[in-house]
């Protein structure tokens, strides 16, 4: 439950500090005295409200602070979960909401900072409030089957079904992506292929085309080769006259001169060398000159083979034409066809993905339908019978479920395979018609009421916020609205803005919004009423300033009426016991504004002056 509220510098209020009971709380006041926007303060605590525009002029900061109880121990554990913090040892959770004059905000839970998001979903937990809009959130098929699988109790399956037929889209959509590219596909892996046959078929090795060049070059001129190395070797060795027997005169000669001087030993010595050099060079000469064979078959051979490594070098090589450059490609074109068979592959396990996710959605789909068509039926059945004590006895209200698959998608719909659209029939003897259709606003306003009164049980929400329900209801549906109210505030605190005095009747701990001015500036203050000061804010609800005896009277009697029926009412099984009498006996939270002279607004017991 929200123990206490406290608002400082939002629009009119700057400052105010509300203590609520923890049954029926209701607030009145005149219009645009400023009761919407203590409602508005909770919305933006709980982060379900923009702050845009909610800054009171001329104030560098506002903030909004919230004292919560929490009964239920796994929404205290879920909330800490979900802010990452530790509140085991916390009895309370105080959360805050801070507006800056630059239109950033902050917020904390038990003084560690939130993210706005954390925020919004820790307010979810909290508290459901209910507004006028809420009217049109009834009014949609999507929301209406939202309230129908919360009271069939199959939320987690929903879930379940929800996150599949997402990942059912994810997995079509990239099944139609690699099916449109298919054909595309198909080419890029021919030519690729036909690529990597060509490239293959020469299997093309490292340092394979520098080879080929010198042997081609070798067998070209082996005729001219062997002709320049015979002469050569002549001239060296050969002939009488060669080289090397001129040499071998003078190395002769050398020697007897080397005996004579000792200073020619060493070029003695040099050229003994050289001609031993030489000698083998000639040799040499010779030996490589027989092993080159003039063969003309080897050569077409080796030409064929250097022109298909010029011709795939001129098509596939395209930095200069380099045989690395071929071999790289051949490398790609492999890596290209692995990843373009992969595809293929991948589109065929999407499918296979699909279907495995289609036999699953059809599982939690018939598990859905089956369990809302029967909370379906009860919920029509508590409805009608809600209906009926809220004046409607005639009324008859089914929850028709339609089919949403078709023969190109049995699951088009990630609720399930049924959408519920909610049919009333406010008189006897016409057709039930969509509730969005032909109902009035005071109809959708006990629908709606009925619905969260049979709701209540099943929810783990701490606080009910209602926002002027009774928009569109006459004063004759008030008393049995306030009970039904009251009814609720036996399991759980009940926020209420009304105008209707038969609904504050009934309320636990009333609460009176009043605004003044001073010194040129509007101020909104917040009193807790007591004793005969509530009976004088309902005799004004009834008649207006002027308060009358019968007047008070009325007003009396409106309070008599709520007491005797809270006395009757039993609680519901297993609900709450309804929250003590004494707390109309509490001492109210006076606001008033910070610095100014503003006279105090206080609850009394007596007739107000």
């Amino acid at each position: 439950m929200l123990r206490e509220l406290h608002i400082s510098n939002l629009a009119v209020i700057a400052d105010a500090t509300i203590e609520f009971a923890s049954g029926f709380n209701c607030f009145t006041g005149q219009t645009g005295a400023g009761k919407s926007l203590v409602i508005g303060a909770v919305e933006l605590l709980l982060g379900l409200r923009s702050p845009q525009g909610m800054l009171r002029a001329g104030a560098a900061e506002a903030r909004v602070t919230g004292v919560f109880a929490i009964a239920d121990a796994q929404v205290h554990s879920d909330i800490g979960a979900l802010a990452d913090l530790s509140l085991a040892q916390e009895p309370e959770l105080i959360l805050s909401r801070r507006i800056f004059a630059s239109g950033r905000t902050s917020a904390s839970l038990n003084g560690q900072p939130v993210s706005g998001q954390t925020l919004r979903q820790i307010g979810e937990m909290l508290a459901d409030i209910h507004g006028q809009n809420d009217f049109q959130f009834l009014m949609r098929p999507v929301n209406q089957l939202a309230v129908l699988d919360q009271f069939a109790g199959v939320k987690a399956t929903a879930d379940e079904y929800r996150a599949l037929h997402g990942r059912r889209a994810e997995f079509l959509a990239q099944a139609a992506e690699l099916s449109a590219g298919e054909e595309l596909r198909r080419g890029q892996l021919e030519l690729a292929e036909f690529q990597l046959a060509e490239i293959d078929a020469l299997a093309p090795e490292p340092g394979e085309f520098e080879t080929l060049q010198e042997r081609h070059k070798t067998l070209s001129n082996a005729a001219l080769i062997k002709k320049q190395a015979a002469g050569i070797t002549a001239e060296l060795y050969d002939d009488e006259q060669s080289v090397i027997e001129r040499l071998k005169r003078i190395f002769a000669a050398l020697g007897d001169v080397a005996e004579l001087a000792a200073d020619f030993k060493p070029v003695f010595e040099q050229m003994r060398d050289a001609i031993i050099s030489l000698d083998d060079a000639a040799l040499s000469i010779r030996r490589i000159a027989d092993r080159i064979e003039m063969d003309e078959e080897a050569l077409a051979e080796c030409t064929a083979r250097l022109n298909e490594y010029n011709r795939l070098m001129h098509k596939y090589a395209r930095r200069g034409g380099a045989a690395e450059e071929l071999l790289d490609f051949q490398a790609q074109l492999q890596q290209q066809i692995e990843t373009l068979k992969s595809e293929q592959a991948g589109e065929a396990e999407c499918l296979k993905e699909i279907r495995g996710i289609e036999s699953r959605l059809l599982e939690l789909g018939k598990k859905l339908t089956s369990a809302r068509r029967d909370a379906g039926a009860r919920l029509s059945e508590q409805v009608c019978r809600q209906l009926a004590e809220l004046g409607m006895k005639e009324a008859r209200f089914e929850v028709a479920l339609l089919p949403t698959g078709n023969e190109n998608d049995p699951y088009p719909s990630a609720t399930g395979m049924e959408t519920a659209e909610y049919l009333i029939a406010p008189n006897p003897g016409q057709p039930a018609q969509p509730l969005r259709q032909i109902a009035s606003g005071g109809e959708i306003s006990r629908v709606m009421l009925g619905l969260k009164c049979i709701l209540s049980g099943v929810d783990r929400l701490s606080v009910l916020v209602f926002d002027e329900i009774d928009a569109n209801v006459g004063g004759r549906m008030g008393l049995i609205i306030g009970e039904k109210l009251r009814q609720l505030a036996s399991s759980h605190q009940v926020l209420c803005i009304t105008h209707l005095p038969q609904i504050a009747a009934f309320a636990q701990r009333h609460l009176r919004i009043g605004k003044s001015v001073v010194q040129g500036n509007s101020y909104t203050q917040v009193e807790a009423l007591v004793g005969e000061a509530v009976v004088d804010e309902l005799a004004e609800m009834i008649t207006g300033k002027q308060i009358t005896p019968t007047a008070r009277q009325q007003a009396q009697e409106l309070l008599q009426l709520a007491a005797k029926a809270s006395r009757s009412a039993a609680p519901k099984p297993g609900g709450k016991t309804p929250p003590s009498e004494k707390q109309s006996d509490e001492r109210e939270k006076v606001s008033q504004p910070r610095g100014q002279t503003a006279p105090k607004i206080k609850a009394v017991r007596g007739k107000r002056p």
